[in-house]
């Protein structure tokens, strides 16, 4: 039960499911536990039937017929599950291990029975059991090697018609047809294992076709269909590396593979097999490569499989030509190209890449400022401060904000021209203000009070306006000199909060609340903090958290 932890179960569900799920512990029954599994039964407003896969690697999901489950979500009845099994684990445990008895004592009787005692139950089996029958002829179709039988065979393992309504799997459905499909997988590992790996390598890319083009018209909220890509990926792998197949055909199939839609599917890294490829391999993945790239070069798959293969080489001359061939317009491309550089050890090109990139980025509004802190710190490093202040300067002018405008200060302290440039910043974004440019006021009170000039910023809040955020910061950081405005601000802003209902709501109420009494103590009136106090309790009655809360700070 390693992947069944609190914690796991608070990240699955979201906050809000995870607390609602502490309520329905009590509601839990029927618990059933099996090899990676825990079900069970949780009454809401009807009786549902939920389920708890436990994966490998610490994967945890779950399955719930309630609505909102049934729409892919771990619900809240999946939280209560995992919350009761491990408030039980050691009884889950022991049912696991009862569960192990029974299947060991059932593996004794079967091999107890005689060979024809076993033919005949199986005959009554797979005619009862349609599911059962289908596994079993794959499986004599593998024996065989009857290759084309395997092929339909899988073909009508991988049809979602029988599970589809409209042409969708929907949700409730996607984990039978993931068992389904894991049959094929089976089979494909099952041919590798008899010594027929190259016709397992061909029906495994032949799957991945298949399962790709009907991935898009199932739920795989779950992620159960994801594990059969992962799976069959797998199986492809080892039936390569067991196959005798051509290095360079393997190549293009990577290729071809690595820039489909199906790729989303199987997640297959050319790169892992390069082992498998060898030279020859390996020279015609980058031939067939660099072939896709050139003939769409603005193409997100072409580039991705460009670059890592250059970076796995250390080609890079080749790997910035595959980032220079499409340029982003804010300079985040150049600045990826310096990166490299300086991997490289070419800081001199690196630098001038970067320099590029602000130069051909036609506003510097819009500029990757990754980009201008990358060359800051170049001209920085290579003692050009002033190159710095420049630059930072033009930014803030292009793009006023209080983090340009910090920037800025750094920049400027470091040249011992901060005074100045105050001024000139402050006049820019003052300027903005007289115009009626609501964001630049904005911004004005936030730079005033980054650098703890709180009357000033509370004067253009007064004058220009100021977001609730900032009312709220100034009030805080001026409420022992300045109680009445302060106050005034606190009253403006709790109004709307006592309409509003939620623990969240009522957290921001009772701080505010706090601030209030503060004011109220420094101008010598806490009788009125305590009438107003009694006053909203009269009004707030029905809200039995509020009042709770105001309790425990004696409000």
């Amino acid at each position: 039960m390693g992947s069944l932890t609190e914690a796991k179960l608070a990240q699955m569900a979201g906050k809000r499911s995870f607390e609602r799920g502490l309520g329905y512990t009590d509601a839990v029954s029927g618990i059933e536990v099996g090899d990676g599994w825990i079900k069970a039964f949780v009454r809401g407003t009807e009786r549902y039937e939920t389920e708890l896969l436990l994966g490998k690697r610490g994967r945890l999901s779950g399955r719930c017929d309630c609505p909102y489950g049934q729409e892919g979500n771990f619900c809240k009845h999946l939280v209560a599950l995992g919350l009761t099994a491990i408030s039980q684990e050691t009884d889950v445990l022991r049912r696991g291990e009862l569960a192990k008895g029974r299947a060991q004592g059932l593996d004794a009787w079967l091999s107890s029975l005689s060979r024809e005692e076993l033919l005949t139950l199986l005959k009554q089996e797979t005619a009862d059991d349609r599911q059962l029958r289908r596994r079993l002829e794959l499986k004599a179709a593998s024996a065989r090697g009857d290759l084309d039988g395997i092929r339909a065979r899988i073909r009508e393992l991988l049809d979602i018609g029988p599970f589809a309504q409209y042409g969708y799997v929907e949700y409730t459905d996607a984990q039978a047809y993931a068992d389904q499909a894991g049959q094929a997988v089976t089979a494909i590992k099952a041919l590798t294992e008899s010594g027929q790996p190259d016709d397992a390598m061909v029906l495994a890319q032949e799957t991945i076709t298949l399962l790709a083009a009907v991935a898009e018209n199932i739920d795989d909220s779950d992620g159960s269909l994801t594990q059969i890509g992962a799976d069959l990926a797998d199986a492809h792998y080892d039936a390569c590396r067991h196959a005798r197949s051509d290095p360079e055909k393997l190549a293009h199939w990577l290729v071809t593979h690595t820039l489909d839609d199906a790729s989303d599917l199987t997640d297959i890294d050319p790169l892992e097999y390069k082992d498998l490829l060898g030279k020859r391999g390996m020279a015609s993945l980058r031939r067939h490569a660099v072939n896709a790239w050139q003939a769409n070069p603005t193409g997100w798959a072409e580039k991705q499989l460009m670059q890592r293969l250059m970076k796995s080489e250390q080609d890079t001359d080749t790997l910035i030509a595959v980032h220079a061939a499409d340029l982003a317009a804010n300079g985040h491309t150049h600045l990826l190209i310096a990166r490299e550089l300086d991997t490289a050890d070419r800081p001199t090109e690196a630098l001038q890449w970067a320099e590029r990139g602000i130069d051909e980025t036609e506003d510097l509004a819009t500029i990757d400022t990754a980009l201008v802190d990358y060359l800051t710190d170049r001209y920085q490093q290579a003692h050009r401060p002033t190159d710095a202040l420049t630059l930072r300067r033009d930014h803030f002018i292009a793009r006023p904000t209080l983090l340009t405008y910090q920037r800025l200060r750094a920049a400027a302290r470091a040249t011992g021209r901060w005074p100045a440039e105050r001024e000139e910043a402050l006049k820019l974004l003052r300027s903005d203000t007289t115009r009626k440019d609501t964001h630049s006021s904005h911004v004005l009170v936030d730079v005033l009070l980054d650098d703890k000039d709180i009357d000033t910023a509370w004067q253009v809040a007064t004058d220009s306006g100021a977001r609730d955020s900032q009312w709220l910061t100034l009030a805080n950081q001026s409420h022992a000199i300045r109680p009445g405005d302060a106050l005034t601000v606190y009253h403006r802003l709790i109004a709307p909060l006592t309409r509003q209902t939620g623990d969240r709501t009522y957290e921001r109420l009772i701080s505010l609340l706090l601030s209030i009494r503060d004011c109220h103590n420094h101008l010598g009136t806490p009788e009125l903090f305590t009438a107003y106090a009694a006053d909203l309790r009269i009004a707030q009655k029905r809200k039995r958290n509020l009042m709770r809360l105001m309790d425990d700070h004696g409000l």
